[in-house]
């Protein structure tokens, strides 16, 4: 099977002129970013005073799993619920994430996509090893879904704080730059604003997808003031090891950010 492609490139205030268009309305799986609603409703809830950012989360065994992030290396059971939040959009920390979904609820973050207006873009489940339902009763069959237009008009709503600034400012701090955002030239663990006083050249918020047969990449750009949002998503059948598609998508990524590099410095 080919790789399926959708993918969503344009100017904030500009979607009826985009610079990349292909299949934007496909649904396709997209691992990790699901996680940006889950984010999402946290800040609301700490900003509406629901939940507060100083709130200890403790990791149990039914959080727990290796694979992206930190806190599974770390010896501190409990953190506080905003570091928690940050270990997700710099690493994509999958314990910090389900032990965060555990103490807010799944129910919870789709009511918070459905006010925001996120569909087809879906959380669906916390992250597990196996997706077997045979083995795992109630599994979904993908952490998230979305297609790059909902993907574009969620980074549209962080661009115009419809989304807590919060996320934005957690999301800056993610240090995965290898698809769309490595044609920036940042460096992948000191490129976000906060705390400085003058602006840098280049402003990235960005959250990648990860899985096997799956990536996706969507976020903001900004240079000289203008603001591109994007949204990259590519699914395969995944083979061997040395999977042709998955080197195929990672070159077309990092073209997509050539792309939108070009544009802005022209």
């Amino acid at each position: 099977m080919a790789v399926q492609w959708s993918v969503f490139v344009a100017p904030v205030g500009a979607a009826g002129s985009p610079w990349i268009s292909e299949s934007p309305a496909d649904v396709l799986r997209t691992a990790s970013i699901g996680k940006m609603l889950l984010l999402g409703h946290v800040a609301d809830c700490i900003t509406r005073g629901s939940l507060r950012a100083d709130q200890p989360i403790t990791r149990l065994e039914e959080d727990f799993i290796r694979d992206s992030g930190l806190w599974h290396v770390l010896d501190q059971d409990t953190l506080d619920l905003a570091d928690a939040c940050r270990l997700i959009g710099a690493v994509s920390d999958n314990l910090a994430t389900n032990a965060v979904l555990r103490t807010v609820g799944l129910n919870r973050v789709k009511e918070y996509a459905d006010r925001l207006g996120a569909a087809p873009m879906e959380l669906l489940d916390k992250v597990r090893t196996h997706r077997d339902t045979a083995t795992a009763p109630g599994a979904a069959e993908t952490l998230s879904l979305a297609s790059a237009q909902s993907l574009w008009r969620m980074q549209v709503a962080i661009h115009e704080r419809r989304v807590d600034p919060m996320v934005a400012q957690w999301l800056s701090l993610g240090t995965d730059l290898s698809m769309v955002a490595s044609a920036f030239d940042l460096d992948p663990l000191a490129h976000n604003e906060i705390g400085l006083t003058e602006p840098l050249p280049w402003s990235l918020v960005n959250k990648t997808g990860t899985d096997d047969g799956v990536r996706g990449d969507t976020g903001l750009v900004t240079r000289d003031g203008v603001t591109v949002a994007y949204a990259a998503v590519a699914n395969w059948t995944p083979g061997a090891r040395e999977d042709p598609d998955r080197a195929t998508v990672m070159t077309r990524m990092r073209a997509i950010g050539n792309d939108i590099r070009t544009r802005l410095n022209s």
